[in-house]
């Protein structure tokens, strides 16, 4: 397991436990102590104790905030509330959150995503054979675009035959990133002219994901831990007999595509601009040493609609 896996296993367990510590005195409360909460709690193990500080102290002001929000957490009842942390390949099927807080009772639950110091919000790729198109909105990608990007992996296969590093390629931008960025945009072009307002919202719900959450991340060196809602059906700030502390309203799907291009200056990264104020950034980029036949996306969102909430809460 990887430092950074393990660090997002630890922290998901410091939630957990912030969770249930403030909820036990005022309600019935279950954590699921399945393989995966033996997971996190192994990762907690392993990490030094000033991690271990400074993840309760961002798991505290995360949960904190979302409590604010969310009054049918801590509201009194007579049903058990369950805590408990999603399986790895749900993400896979569009479910991003790691933490689920569910009352089986009212048939309700909630999600948070948990990230320490990761700001990106997918880390897709694309290869010779990947069909992102059919993947990331639905619809197949054509001929053409299969054509444009041939030449290029069929560069990366020589070279990966030749065993070469990345390094070792005369000019990667030139001969592999931008072709391939070209590529990638001119078929999101060519699937928006024929799709439209489904391929936007589709494509959102794939970088997004497919149900509303909390993403909470530590900000280590700010010792901040910021709280984003993304409430895009309705489904979060829900209340029954106290109003939520902390209004969140409901922020719009996108339903055109405005324009694509490539980032001023920029030879690796590609900007896409829809309406309601959805704007994305893809960096591409080799994520290995050696040359391999395909290569890995960094998803940022650049632009959010003017609804769209992030507060920042300070560690206690």
């Amino acid at each position: 397991m990887s430092i950074n896996n393990r660090n997002g296993r630890a922290l998901e367990f410091a939630y957990l436990r912030a969770l249930e510590n403030r909820l036990r005195p005022v309600r019935a409360v279950q954590v699921t102590e399945d393989s995966r909460f033996l997971a996190a709690k192994a990762s907690w193990d392993e990490i030094p104790d000033d991690m271990k500080k400074n993840f309760a102290l961002s798991a505290n002001a995360g949960s904190e905030q979302i409590l604010k929000a969310e009054p049918l957490i801590s509201e009194a009842g007579t049903d058990i509330l369950e805590i408990k942390i999603q399986p790895d390949g749900a993400g896979i099927e569009g479910d991003v959150r790691d933490i689920l807080i569910i009352r089986s009772g009212i048939c309700w639950e909630i999600g948070i995503s948990v990230k320490n110091n990761n700001f990106a919000v997918k880390h897709s790729r694309l290869s010779s054979k990947l069909d992102f198109g059919y993947k990331w909105f639905g619809a197949k990608c054509s001929e053409q675009y299969w054509s444009d990007i041939k030449p290029v992996f069929d560069y990366l296969s020589k070279c990966k035959g030749e065993n070469l590093n990345w390094g070792e390629l005369p000019a990667k931008e030139k001969d592999v990133y931008v072709p391939l960025l070209t590529a990638f945009l001119a078929e999101i072009e060519r699937a928006y002219a024929k799709h439209g307002e489904i391929l936007a919202k589709n494509m959102v719900e794939y970088l997004i994901g497919n149900y509303d959450f909390y993403k909470v991340i530590g900000i280590n060196n700010k010792q901040v831990t910021r709280v984003q809602p993304y409430n895009l059906r309705g489904r979060l700030n829900k209340s029954n007999l106290r109003k939520p502390r902390w209004m969140i309203p409901v922020s719009a799907f996108p339903k055109r595509i405005i324009g694509v291009g490539f980032k001023p200056d920029s030879q690796s990264t590609v900007e896409i601009f829809m309406d309601n104020g959805w704007q994305f950034g893809f960096r591409i980029h080799n994520a290995s040493t050696k040359v391999e036949t395909s290569l890995k996306f960094d998803i940022q969102i650049i632009g959010m609609p003017a609804t769209f909430i992030s507060v920042d809460c300070n560690w206690e």
